[in-house]
């Protein structure tokens, strides 16, 4: 009997020696498998934190589109009266620059002149224009500054400011080929359209 017993309980012991291997290797084969799935789940993540980059860019897009648009509006809503354009030979933008040189300033005064002897009530749509050279997103920002500098100039000078408005077309509007130096003075311009 004592025999009996101590074969059960060798029987016993290696059973659970057995149970308790087992119980090892699942942990290990665990461990490996959450080690895989973390991985691929950290690879999702940061896929779905570049689409979000890639959505929110994409957003701000649409927003400038919209804006250019509801004032591409406004301008058609109102009687065109007469535009001036402030290229290059008046304006004299550099490259990459928006600063007003005496002579616009000069070419502003007149302008201003001329809005208040007509004592209207106008809209003025200050168009900011660039050449082709460097990124599109540069240049229509660029096109803005040169378009909001001349509104500062403008209001400042007795313009109401809720009667001026300004878009930047960037490159998107040439007056000229943007192949040589001449033509792309030519496309660093203003245009200031006035409507009734």
């Amino acid at each position: 009997m004592i025999q009996h017993a101590s074969k059960v309980m060798i029987a016993g012991a290696a059973a659970l020696g057995m149970a308790s291997l087992g119980g090892c290797a699942t942990k290990g084969f665990v461990r490996e498998n959450v080690a895989v799935v973390d991985t691929r789940v950290n690879t999702v993540e940061g896929r779905v934190a570049a689409h979000d980059a890639s959505l929110a860019s994409l957003d701000a897009t649409a927003r400038e589109a919209l804006q250019r648009a509801t004032d591409a509006g406004k301008l058609a809503e109102g009687k065109f009266l007469f535009s001036e354009v402030l290229s290059d030979d008046s304006m004299k933008f550099p490259v990459a620059k928006a600063t007003l040189t005496p002579e616009v300033q000069a070419r502003l005064d007149a302008f201003v002149e001329k809005l208040k002897g007509d004592n209207r009530n106008v809209y003025v749509e200050v168009q900011g224009h660039t050449d082709a050279t460097g990124p599109k997103d540069l240049n229509y920002r660029l096109g803005e500054e040169r378009a909001e500098a001349v509104r500062r100039y403008l209001n400042q000078h007795g313009v109401a400011l809720n009667r001026i408005g300004t878009i930047s077309y960037g490159p998107d509007a040439p007056v000229a080929p943007n192949k040589d130096r001449a033509g792309r003075s030519q496309n660093r311009r203003v245009v200031l359209i006035v409507l009734s």
